[in-house]
């Protein structure tokens, strides 16, 4: 059976492009993997707290830091058992929402999901599949704008860390120049979706 982990990040709910194209890729893995058991962390939704005294503390004493410690080990077990991990990733001023970083905050442990060796840091996450799904509102991927682009290189870096490199990009991008630019770039990534789920369930 194969086991996928969801995570959206988006704060427009149903308005949200980047939950669109997430919901559209699901609902084709499951046509790949009809035995699929699917988990669903829409951290956009329903966020979790960023890091605190209560949450970085290394040995949890008080019931605070024990409920939190127990939401980590939860956030990073869904991720461990995943093959696949479909990713929601709007961009908020040039960056990744804070709701989104805070979930990333969560899962990177040392010693659990990556490791410090003498020849530099291993993840210990491998082995997984993960499809991340890009909202922009202006043209990032290329061109003057890229250099402001703090999106894709963070999460490649935060997902590269634990060990998850097998990832593909699908991108909305100029979605607030125009309603033609944001219809057409819609259209494009929702073709990118169908060929990347053909791909994953090619590997599979």
């Amino acid at each position: 059976m194969t086991n996928i982990l969801v995570v959206n990040s988006s704060a427009l709910g149903p308005h949200s492009v980047s939950k669109a194209l997430v919901d559209n890729t699901v609902e084709k893995l499951k046509l790949s993997h009809p035995d699929a058991n699917i988990v669903i962390r829409d951290v956009g939704a329903n966020p979790i707290p960023h890091l605190t005294a209560d949450n970085v503390v290394p040995e949890p004493e008080t019931d605070a830091q024990k409920a939190a410690r127990s939401l980590s080990d939860e956030l990073i077990g869904e991720v461990q058992v995943a093959d696949i991990v479909v990713l929601g990733a709007p961009m908020y001023n040039f960056g990744i929402p804070s709701t989104l970083k805070a979930w990333f905050d969560h899962l990177l442990r040392a010693g659990v999901t990556f490791r410090y060796t003498e020849a530099g840091p291993e993840g210990l996450l491998k082995g997984k599949r993960a499809i991340v799904v890009l909202s922009r509102g202006g043209f990032y991927s290329e061109g003057p704008l890229q250099v402001l682009d703090a999106q894709e290189p963070h999460l490649r870096a935060l997902l590269g860390f634990v060990g998850i490199t097998d990832v593909t990009y699908v991108r909305a991008e100029k979605l607030a120049i125009s309603p033609e630019e944001r219809e057409s770039s819609i259209a494009h990534a929702t073709t990118e979706v169908e060929a990347v789920v053909n791909q994953v369930s090619a590997a599979a």
